[in-house]
């Protein structure tokens, strides 16, 4: 039986106190299991892969490429096709980087008003540098994608769309597979930032039917430092390196290189072995609890929370998406956002205020700054009644 009181128990911040941490969009606790592996690989088998004979060297390799496994079979796919990157940032600016060079005037990239600056930034480079041309889906007042006349976005033109699996802010779950299937009808590359997905959902590569997928272990109790980009093997084999340096060439002349056997022609200089070690590590802890389970707790908890809020006076919820995960974004009327953050500290309860590297969205919602509350698999309803009590009193001072 899910019991987020018993999973508190593995993570040591949470050890003797009262500590309410609801700013898991941003980064979640590690659990004692995790910090124990990333320490052994430390004290027994630090040497750099895959570039030693040694006993020590091999014994690092194979943890390495362990974790890379538990990855793949994490999202149904081959490990080839598994490139560690520092985290999504990194994962989707190798693409803009890569396959975003190969545009040209008159192609179009696109994306939608609801990105995290990593999903429009790079893009805007992209477009930039080869002339194409970058175009946004709006959203509707729900907080959802305005699909309602998709063919005038995905046209003949469009070369790549990226978007987000789960917004950082609003918490809606877009519907991937059926976008996935609008981008290939027009001959699209899809790309999905999956760093919301990935650790609060099953996610199963075939099912969505994109092309590429990124997400961050430190989103999902892994160490910060590592994440992934999962694609299509034919497609990575096409595209050119982002980076270029040791592991990633087959042989280097004075004249000229070649590269590597993906994933790793994508993964240039000592890799994040130890962080990588510990994502493996993090994929067998999830595993165990079950990413249904995880996924049908946070929809129950976050029904829950936004009951619980709509009963408070003032407090302006943005987004009602019918598909929705754990992250709500709110604004309480008369009360700055980073004052609230600064009262509810007082009280040990952590959320996250500002723009949540999404001034696009927040622009459209008519809001600079707002609050936000996040779940993870160690919350339960007890942390939403601290939160709403402290809210109600937090009013009456103002």
């Amino acid at each position: 039986m899910f019991c987020p009181a018993e999973i508190k128990k593995d993570f040591p911040i949470f050890a003797d106190s009262d500590l309410v941490y609801l700013d898991n969009a941003a980064t979640t606790q590690k659990p004692q299991s995790v910090l124990d592996t990333v320490d052994s690989l430390y004290k027994e088998a630090n040497a750099n892969v895959h570039r030693a004979l040694y006993s020590l060297g091999s014994e690092a390799t194979e943890r390495f490429e362990t974790s890379r496994k538990k990855v793949a079979d994490f999202i149904g796919v081959s490990e080839k096709e598994i490139v560690f990157t520092s985290g999504t940032t990194d994962s989707i600016n190798l693409l803009a980087r890569s396959i975003g060079n190969t545009l040209k005037p008159g192609d179009e990239i696109l994306i939608s008003e609801m990105e995290h600056h990593s999903n429009i930034v790079p893009w805007q480079q992209a477009a930039q540098r080869t002339g194409a041309t970058l175009k946004y889906l709006s959203i509707t007042e729900t907080g959802e994608l305005d699909l309602s006349d998709a063919n005038q976005y995905f046209t003949s033109n469009t070369k790549i769309v990226s978007l987000t699996h789960m917004s950082n802010v609003l918490g809606t779950i877009n519907p991937i597979k059926e976008l996935s299937a609008k981008a290939h009808q027009v001959g699209a590359v899809m790309i999905v930032d999956g760093a919301q997905g990935a650790s609060h959902l099953p996610v199963d590569m075939k099912e969505l039917g994109c092309d590429f997928y990124a997400f961050s272990g430190h989103k999902m109790v892994a160490p910060t430092g590592i994440g992934i980009l999962w694609g299509k093997t034919a497609l990575l084999e096409e595209m050119e390196p982002f980076m270029g340096g040791g592991e990633m060439i087959e042989t280097v002349t004075m004249e000229s290189s070649t590269w590597n056997d993906i994933p790793y022609k994508f993964e240039a200089g000592t890799p994040n072995f130890a962080q990588a070690v510990g994502l493996g590590a993090a994929m067998d802890y999830l595993n165990n609890i079950g990413m249904n389970e995880i996924a049908d707790h946070e929809k129950k908890l976050t029904r829950y929370a936004l009951d619980k809020l709509n009963q408070i006076d003032d407090l302006r919820i943005h987004g009602s998406a019918k598909d929705r995960g754990g992250v709500i974004s709110f604004n309480v009327d008369g009360i700055h956002p980073h004052d609230l953050a600064q009262f509810l500290n007082e009280d040990n309860i952590a959320i996250r205020v500002g723009h949540h590297c999404a001034q696009p969205l927040l622009k459209t919602l008519g809001e600079t700054a707002t609050a936000r509350m996040s779940f993870y698999i160690y919350n339960d309803e007890s942390d939403v009644d601290k939160f709403c009590d402290s809210i109600s009193d937090i009013q009456k001072l103002f």
